[in-house]
């Protein structure tokens, strides 16, 4: 596999046989994402890009294919044996963030990271949550709950604990989906730092705003993927083109 493909599926597809007749929602998904790489997947509602990036993830097992992660197969793993490549080399960011209400945001950050550390390696990954809070400007409300700080706050901090681990892949799944357009260009700002140090970024969005923030953006339509969009690296003075020229492209697909 080229050196530079940190994730990859061959012949990915996922059927819903609980349906009658069975649904086919991935059909055959052959996708490279290359390391440091932000990859963007669009598509309608029901196109089947929340169950790509699940099961790239291996959140969901795929019917049929391969996902190889860092040359490794994921496929045949079992259950538990995925569970622990999910915590130590990969990094999650949902809509909606999934914290414990009984911890602090500091805390919750911690969480993941120590369970997945060595003995030896705990006090590293303690000051490398410490400094990400420093980083996207959460440490004044590290010691509060998580329900006394904002979305946007809460957003930083699922980026937060998703770089905690020090992942291979970062899997975002509409982070903006459910901020206001100041509390997503903040979250996009911090996503888009982390882009630029070298992180991959696999995210799933609706919102043409955000994916123009994309290197690559791919279309996903009835669960194969039609066309693919290369806008290349983010430039904050080419925004408004960028999302312009993403628009166009998206309108001859009937987005």
């Amino acid at each position: 596999m080229d050196q530079l493909v940190v994730l990859e599926s061959r012949a990915l597809t996922k059927t819903y046989v609980s349906t009658a007749p069975p649904t086919e929602v991935l059909r055959g998904i052959d996708l490279s994402v290359r390391a440091g790489e932000l990859l963007v997947i669009m598509g309608a509602s029901g196109s089947g890009k929340s169950t790509l990036l699940y099961s790239l993830s291996g959140m969901d097992r795929p019917t049929g294919g391969q996902v190889l992660l860092d040359g490794r197969e994921l496929t045949s793993l079992s259950d538990a044996e995925m569970a622990r490549v999910r915590l130590t080399r990969m990094g999650f960011v949902f809509q909606q963030p999934h914290f414990l209400r009984n911890l602090d945001v500091r805390d919750n950050i911690l969480l993941p990271a120590l369970k997945a550390a060595s003995r030896q390696g705990r006090h590293a990954a303690i000051a490398r949550a410490d400094a990400l809070m420093e980083r996207f400007g959460i440490a004044h409300v590290q010691d509060h709950g998580v329900t006394q700080v904002s979305g946007g706050q809460l957003q930083r901090a699922s980026l937060c604990r998703a770089l905690a681990g020090e992942p291979s892949v970062v899997f975002a799944d509409e982070p903006t989906g459910a901020l206001n357009s100041s509390m997503s260009a903040d979250v996009m700002d911090a996503l888009t730092d982390v882009h630029r140090s070298g992180t991959t970024i696999v995210m799933v969005t609706h919102d043409p705003a955000v994916a123009a923030r994309g290197d690559r953006v791919v279309y996903l339509r009835d669960g194969v993927l039609v066309d693919a969009h290369t806008p290349g690296p983010w430039q904050e003075a080419e925004a408004q083109q960028r999302e312009d020229d993403l628009l166009a492209w998206l309108r001859e697909l009937g987005f």
